[in-house]
């Protein structure tokens, strides 16, 4: 259950109104890293944690947080939009000036939202379910949390930079701050599993005595010269005690040539018949439906 409360978590109030800002913010609105993706994987990752407790608390707890976030930045936008274009193109006709602010304004906000935000980024494209993150695995999920919050906070960073209004920026600082402490939270939260034996510096925790170990190891330098042989990725002991790093200076493949199998005839595909398959009745997609008709009979 959400309870919603009339207050916004911080003000959003600028001083005046800017239509071209009010399309730029609508990327911490939309975006890949905006406020609807981490609102959401957190949403999806509390309700998809296993364990009552601490760990999906704190999902939740944020997760709840963003939603009011969402709620913050779309209302700056909306107020960003306040008289414009309604009230402001009948000037923009005689000032050239004006008329390019209101040029570059997202159009949809007015025709589609009514002058409001809209769940989509700063070039108009809508917001996609497939931006989010929510596997299951804590560790997983948590380090890519970190990145969302550092990828979130260098774009409202960089909005910062793109506005003098006042009360735009006092927003923006409260939402750098939280972007701060959720970096930080979420690496706690990391080295957490950690101490409480959930999960180790590799994710999943598991089938390291059916991987190839040998391949565990060390950096393929597939970079002209040698420079990335000098970061500590490629000597000394791996963060996850397991293993000793190394570089493979000059990798050579460990497979065959990747030659495709001939192609169904139905399907048309350019072939020069070189290959003929060993079986036609198991080759192409007839075989494929054959063969899986055998298996549920």
């Amino acid at each position: 259950m959400f309870h919603h409360t009339k207050k916004l978590q911080f003000e959003a109030r600028p001083e005046q109104p800017d239509p071209v800002y009010a399309r730029k913010l609508q990327e911490l609105v939309g975006g890949a890293y905006g406020e609807m993706t981490v609102t959401m994987q957190y949403l999806f990752q509390g309700w998809n944690c296993r364990m009552e407790g601490k760990y999906k608390d704190l999902i939740m707890d944020i997760a709840t947080e963003e939603i009011g976030h969402v709620e913050m930045i779309a209302t700056m936008v909306a107020r960003l939009l306040e008289g414009a274009p309604a009230t402001e193109t009948a000037r923009a006709v005689q000032d050239p000036v004006l008329g390019a602010v209101i040029g570059g304004m997202d159009p949809q906000q007015a025709i589609v939202a009514g002058g409001g935000a809209l769940p989509n980024n700063s070039q108009g494209v809508p917001w996609n379910g497939g931006y989010i993150v929510a596997s299951g695995n804590l560790l997983a999920d948590f380090r890519a949390n970190v990145a969302a919050e550092a990828q979130g906070r260098l774009q409202t960073a960089r909005l910062y930079n793109m506005t003098d209004d006042p009360g735009v920026k006092e927003m923006l600082k409260f939402n750098l701050a939280r972007d701060t402490y959720h970096q930080n939270m979420w690496l706690a939260a990391i080295e957490q599993l950690k101490e409480d034996g959930l999960e180790d510096t590799v994710a999943p925790n598991a089938l390291f005595d059916e991987e190839f170990s040998e391949h565990a190891t060390s950096l393929w330098n597939l970079s002209e010269g040698n420079d990335s042989a000098q970061g500590a990725w490629a000597r000394g002991t791996a963060p996850d005690g397991r293993h000793e790093m190394g570089i493979v200076e000059q990798p050579e493949p460990l497979g065959g040539p990747g030659t495709t199998p001939p192609p169904d005839p139905e399907l048309f595909a350019t072939y020069d018949g070189s290959e003929k398959p060993a079986d036609p009745k198991l080759s192409g997609v007839k075989g494929m439906v054959g063969r899986l008709k055998e298996k549920a009979t």
